[in-house]
Parts: C-alpha cells; structure tokens; sequence
C-alpha cells in the first residue's frame, strides 16, 4: 500500500484547529480575566459586559477585529470541511457568510471547540463530538436543505420575514400585546377601600437589583 508520503504528498494525517489572529486570542484573553482574575485585574478591563465575545459576532463591533473574526471562522470552516466532512450533505456551504443562521452557529461551534482544545482531560472535546459537532450538522442540513447546492440562492423566506415586520402586522402584535398587559394589570390589581383597584407595580434599583413594592 503507498502512504500519502510515500506518493510525495507530506501531509499531516490531521490538521490542528485554527487559533485566529492576534485580537481574537486577546478578546479571549480579556473574557478570562473578567472571569478569572482578581479585583484589580477586572477593574483594568472598564466594563466587562461590554467585552467582545467571538462567540456572539455582533459584539465584535471594531473594524480589526471583525475582520480577524471573519478570517478565523473562515478557518474554522474549512478546517471542519477537511476534518470532519466525508459526505457532501455534512458539508458547509461555500455561501456561509450569506447566511446568518450559520454565521451564528459556526461561531458558537468555534468557540466551544476551541475551549475543549484548552481543556486538560477529554471531557469536552468528547462533548464537542458526541453533541455539538453533530447537532449542528444536522440543523445546518434542515434549514439548508439542498437550496444552496449549485451556488447560493435566495432566501426562500423573505416574503414572509417581510409580511412579517410590515407596518400592518406589527400594528396587530401591539394591539395583542396591549390588551395581554392590560389583562394582566386588571387581573393582578389590588382593591382599595372605595372599591376601585389600584395596578401593583413593583420597582427595581437597576444598580442594586433591590424590588419594592408601593
């Protein structure tokens, strides 16, 4: 039998997982301060709910790191098309990036990835194959289908996403949501001594979390 060695083509028989460039690794870095580091260490961060998270791509909102986040997940994708992908239905489109439910997706399957290549024992990679890898690909192929076999199509959902968020349907929701809040306050309201009834309505210390109640 001839190796791919033996044939000229030197090649690992696997790939190491792709790490991202230098303001990924330091947006991760920050992320384990903020959970890890003492006082003084989260302090220097400023506001830590305002961290970038790889994982969630809006929130990376500075320009160079967007565009390191877009080369990783790049990576990443085709790191598992090469890795992880034998039949064609497991594979991911080349017109991911057209398609915001995998931008989603891959991004969280990056993440936890390359969290259980940091792990010390097996746990979490075993996690990642048992049911991470596998629930995506098989959420990838119902929502894709085969629309995007020959070259990316059109979403087949905008029309309804439109009738969706026109004026008219989101007029019908307000008035379903208005009468909901209205129901609720004439059915949790509290009797005063005239007979009439008064809305209980708590309020919170947004700095506290503190409730009280009138």
């Amino acid at each position: 039998m001839t190796t791919s060695v033996e044939a000229g083509q030197a090649e690992p028989m696997t790939l190491p997982f792709p790490v991202g460039g230098n303001l990924i690794r330091l947006a991760y870095r920050e992320l384990a301060i903020a959970a890890n580091g003492d006082q003084n260490q989260v302090r220097a961060l400023g506001d830590i709910t305002q961290l970038p998270r790889p994982w969630d791509p809006p929130t990376c909102t500075q320009p160079e790191l967007r565009e390191q986040l877009w080369a990783w997940l790049e990576d990443v994708v085709r790191w598992l098309n090469h890795e992880y992908t034998w039949d064609i239905n497991g594979t991911i489109p080349a017109c991911w990036p057209q398609h915001p439910h995998l931008v989603h997706e891959i991004a969280v399957l990056a993440d936890q990835r390359r969290r259980a290549g940091l792990a010390l024992n097996s746990d979490l990679m075993e996690e990642w194959h048992r049911y991470a890898l596998p629930a995506f690909t098989e959420r990838m192929r119902n929502r894709t289908k085969d629309h995007c076999e020959e070259g990316h199509q059109g979403w087949p959902g905008k029309s309804r996403y439109t009738r969706h968020t026109s004026e008219r349907s989101a007029s019908d929701r307000g008035r379903a949501y208005r009468a909901d809040v209205q129901t609720t306050v004439t059915l949790h309201a509290a009797p005063l001594g005239d007979g009439s009834v008064q809305p209980r309505l708590a309020s919170v210390n947004l700095d506290t979390g503190e409730v009280s109640t009138p």
